[in-house]
């Protein structure tokens, strides 16, 4: 069965992110004073052959720990879906 996995990455939140601090001073310089902590990630997604859901689910976590994270800088979470 094929299961679509929607994955989210983000830097940790003891991490500076310029990226994020770059896209909120330019939301502040078009007035958009209300918007705060402003964090830049990644979204994946990936199409997985399993036999099972928690076959798909340890494939994708094994991808993201192994290869899609730094899980020294980064979390994630995903959400999977039957294809």
């Amino acid at each position: 069965m094929k299961y679509i996995a929607e994955i989210n990455i983000m830097t940790r939140s003891e991490i500076l992110d310029p990226q994020g601090k770059a896209v909120k001073l330019g939301l502040h310089n078009l007035q958009m004073d209300n918007i705060d902590n402003v964090r830049i990630g990644k979204h994946i997604r990936l199409e997985v052959d399993a036999d099972s859901e928690e076959q798909a689910r340890s494939t994708v976590d094994s991808a993201c720990t192994q290869l899609l994270a730094n899980l020294i800088m980064e979390e994630y979470s995903f959400e999977l879906h039957a294809a």
